[in-house]
């Protein structure tokens, strides 16, 4: 069978159209939020949703920062992270998170909910830890970390966790 010019034409059309309708969909998703759904159900326990789908054309700077400080407490660089919080009312807090971390330090961990707070974001995780200093055992648990705008970049401003 032989094609014919209509035959070429159809074919460029329906290539055509597909090609836009592809840079559409593109351009649509390049201005949609970080997180594009999030599931109905609800952990009964924390109240986050059970999956969220993050949008795969997202600025990832700030989970960048908030993971580079992660990688940095899981390998004992707590005290000179949060040297500054030892110079205000978070002293305490920053003496009792690094003695923790060293405790029970994080094996890994995964991103479980955005939330944005204006002017912070709150990015939550649910991490494994060992149980012990011994590390024969492990248990996980959620963690956030808070990131705030500021003029140099993101910057992480608090970090929770229950232990």
């Amino acid at each position: 069978m032989r094609a014919s010019k209509a035959h070429f034409v159809i074919a460029f059309g329906v290539a055509g159209l597909l090609l836009f309708s592809f840079l559409g969909y593109l351009y649509w998703l390049s201005n949609q939020p970080p997180v594009l759904a999030r599931s109905e159900e609800r952990d009964p326990l924390t109240n986050l949703p059970i999956s969220i789908t993050m949008n795969p054309l997202r600025d990832r700077t700030i989970e960048r920062t908030a993971s580079d400080f992660i990688k940095q407490m899981r390998d004992g660089d707590c005290r000179v992270l949060l040297a500054d919080w030892e110079k205000d009312y978070r002293r305490k807090r920053a003496e009792f998170i690094c003695d923790s971390e060293t405790q029970h330090p994080l094996i890994g961990w995964n991103l479980v909910e955005w939330e944005d707070a204006p002017p912070l974001i709150i990015l939550h995780y649910k991490g494994e830890r060992y149980s012990t200093t011994a590390q024969r055992s492990t248990y996980k648990d959620l963690f956030s970390v808070t990131e705030e705008k500021k003029a140099g970049g993101w910057v992480v401003t608090k970090y929770d966790s229950f232990y």
